[in-house]
């Protein structure tokens, strides 16, 4: 991850940069609040030199040093998604990234030089990568060598921090929750070593129960026990207790179930460790902050002037689709399609993989995103995709263009927990 400075200076705030930037802030805000740990180690320092050339293959224009390998892994994972076939390069310069001993950091300038101990392995990049590995296929055994790092890694609590030896923070178990689902592990038989906790009992202490403000009850915290509520780990987290990740599968008309706010009735009784409860506690704080703000939520960078968080308002959607809140989820979707395509055209194509993904969960068609093609721009970030939709190829017949050789790629998925946003089908079986 970046340093504090650097990160800062990024202004868009979008996954990945300004999203770890967002995560590195608050969590030494915290710590610097209640006088405890210093920011995770994460945060200190790049993870390899800036490249005088970006490589090829690599989406986007920006220097890759603090997310190369989360902004490629989003970008491809929302092609697949979609159904294109990414360029071969692009997958090519993701899979290399990896670390002979499974792990990822966010930018390796010389693949072929072996990992040391001075390489920043980062949880939050290998659980990204993961995710879309798995969803492109044929990259099985780098997959499970990429799971087999993240276990050897987790935390006593049964969580993850972004990087290994320090304290468990929500955004990062939640995006680990979607990698092992997306691999076809179930989270919930992942436990620790020492106490033997799941993923699910790491990111559940994070929440705020009935000791916190009525405001707040239901939301989590980035990390710090006692830290104020924050969306950015809520969003993250709602999805994540539901064992999902990045791709959620649409759940079309039958999913408008009624958002349901944590209440404390029985005291402490609705916070009672139900992961499923839980997310449902979180996307009620979202929906609360998203109507006090006009659909969309705002940043959480300390001392900033407040501002439209476009990223995470994506995100928000995510979950809420996750959660069945189909009703809820629309109207900041319907935000999203005003108000995002500036900032997706400035922060690159982590943002327009977001916006594609938030689209595919709520079932509204990413090539007619509020007039933009969400999938063009996206495809536009990279090299030229191998093939895309049938779709294309048969409206580019009906315009008179031949019949060119098209794969039609349907593959979903199968967060059923995680961010790999896997099927929905496969909920049950990951949680």
């Amino acid at each position: 991850m970046a340093p504090m400075a650097s990160m800062a200076q990024q202004a868009p705030l979008t996954h990945p940069a300004a999203y770890l930037a967002r995560r590195a802030a608050t969590a030494l805000a915290a710590a610097v609040v209640l006088g405890a740990a210093a920011a995770p180690a994460a945060y200190a320092d790049a993870p390899s030199a800036s490249p005088k050339k970006l490589p090829d293959g690599l989406y986007g224009t920006t220097d890759p040093k603090f997310d190369g390998v989360w902004r490629q892994s989003l970008a491809l994972l929302a092609q697949d998604t979609v159904g294109v076939r990414p360029a071969a390069s692009a997958v090519h310069w993701l899979a290399g990234q990896q670390c002979a001993d499974g792990s990822f950091t966010a930018f390796r300038a010389e693949p072929g030089k072996t990992c040391d101990a001075k390489t920043m392995r980062d949880t939050n990049q290998t659980a990204a990568a993961v995710q879309a590995l798995a969803a492109l296929g044929g990259h099985g055994d780098a997959v499970q060598k990429a799971v087999g790092w993240l276990k050897s890694v987790q935390n006593d609590d049964g969580g993850w921090s972004s990087m290994p030896g320090s304290a468990s923070d929500a955004n990062s178990t939640s995006v680990v929750i979607g990698a092992l689902a997306a691999a076809g592990e179930k989270p919930r038989s992942v436990t620790s070593k020492k106490g033997g906790k799941t993923p699910y009992d790491g990111l559940l202490t994070f929440q705020l129960g009935c000791d916190a403000k009525e405001g707040e009850r239901g939301a989590f915290t980035f990390q710090l026990k006692g830290a104020a509520p924050n969306a950015d780990a809520t969003a993250a987290a709602a999805t994540g207790a539901l064992g999902k990740g990045f791709v959620v599968a649409p759940a079309g008309e039958r999913a408008n179930t009624p958002v349901k706010p944590l209440t404390c009735k029985d005291g402490e009784g609705e916070k009672s460790g139900e992961p499923g409860r839980a997310a449902a506690g979180g996307d009620a704080y979202l929906v609360a902050q998203l109507d006090k703000n006009g659909q969309h939520l705002l940043s959480a960078m300390p001392g900033a002037e407040k501002q439209p968080d476009v990223g995470n308002t994506a995100d928000a959607v995510v979950a809420l689709a996750a959660g069945g809140h189909g009703a809820a989820a629309a109207k900041p979707l319907k935000w999203l399609e005003k108000n995002a395509a500036d900032w997706a055209k400035q922060s690159g194509p982590a943002a327009y993989a977001q916006l594609v993904l938030a689209a595919h969960a709520t079932g509204t068609d990413p090539r007619s995103f509020g007039g933009t093609d969400l999938v063009a721009k996206l495809n536009a970030t990279g090299p030229k995709p191998a093939a895309a939709q049938k779709k294309d190829s048969e409206d580019a017949a009906k315009d008179g263009g031949g019949i060119g050789l098209w794969w039609v790629i349907g593959v979903g998925l199968a967060i059923g927990a995680g961010i790999g946003f896997l099927l929905s089908s496969r909920k049950k079986n990951q949680l």
